[in-house]
């Protein structure tokens, strides 16, 4: 049983890494590259979309006949026939990594359909897209690798979630998780105390 969350957190950490050094390529004198360009290129004309689209993507309405929405799954599917090959002897972290997928999914799809459902549940995933800098805020589903890999950059007060973990808790215990993300991390909420700041 201890395998599904091993895969959800796996599947996080993946997504962290995927989205920042495949789609979003490395930074070269010629221009960014990926080991899938692509995928690259279909992620960067996602963010063009968006960013001039108040952040909606119509491509996840035509769905699958879209060849973004196309490659998105497809992409999952494959990670999803990889992570299959655990199944004789880590079912339950298998299965961490199939919910996983179809929960980016989901919550990519919904966001970029409905921007202020976005706003509220993934305000790191809104940052990404419409914060000055797009190069942070990794993490679509849960913003765990951001905070640890110190690339969750609060933009504004109104798109700092609740706690780091993005999930609701008690507020004795979000209390205290802030506080000590807040020392152990300061980096993470520069930009959110210099706008707080700025007389402007």
């Amino acid at each position: 049983m201890i395998g599904f969350p091993i895969g959800v957190l796996t599947s996080n950490a993946f997504e962290w890494y995927a989205h920042k050094h495949l789609l979003h390529g490395a930074r070269t004198p010629q221009g960014r590259k990926s080991l899938v360009p692509s995928t690259m290129k279909s992620h960067w004309t996602h963010h063009k979309l968006v960013r001039t689209g108040d952040f909606q993507d119509a491509g996840y309405v035509e769905g699958y006949r879209n060849w973004r929405t196309r490659n998105e799954v497809n992409s999952l599917l494959a990670l999803c026939a990889v992570t299959s090959l655990a199944l004789p002897v880590a079912p339950f972290f298998t299965l961490g990594t199939w919910y996983s997928a179809g929960n980016y999914f989901y919550k990519h799809r919904k966001a970029h359909l409905n921007p202020a459902w976005a706003k509220k549940n993934l305000p790191w995933h809104y940052d990404h897209h419409m914060n000055a800098n797009q190069d942070a805020n990794w993490c679509v589903t849960r913003p765990w690798f951001d905070y640890l890999m110190g690339t969750r950059v609060i933009s504004s007060a109104d798109l700092q979630e609740r706690n780091p973990l993005g999930i609701r808790l008690p507020k004795a215990v979000e209390a205290p998780l802030n506080r000590w993300v807040q020392r152990v991390s300061p980096r993470t909420f520069a930009r959110l105390d210099a706008v707080a700041t700025d007389p402007a």
